[in-house]
């Protein structure tokens, strides 16, 4: 998924465009690997988040109300 979302991203988006804090320019190749570790980082956590939240077993808290 970091993969694709890399390729979608920068498809989009030309690096050489991106300034930081107004004057950074850093090179493209550093972009494109801070984006997909980016991507990378953002799927792990969503993953994470994923398993911290599925109920575990023996969990008797079964009956939720709003």
């Amino acid at each position: 998924m970091a993969g694709l979302a890399s390729a979608v991203v920068f498809a989009l988006i030309d690096p050489l465009d991106v300034a930081i804090f107004g004057y950074l320019r850093p090179e493209r190749e550093v972009l494109y690997a801070a984006g997909f570790f980016f991507f990378w980082f953002m799927g792990a956590m969503s993953s994470l988040l994923t398993l911290y939240i599925v109920p575990q077993e023996g969990d008797t808290r079964r009956d939720i109300n709003f």
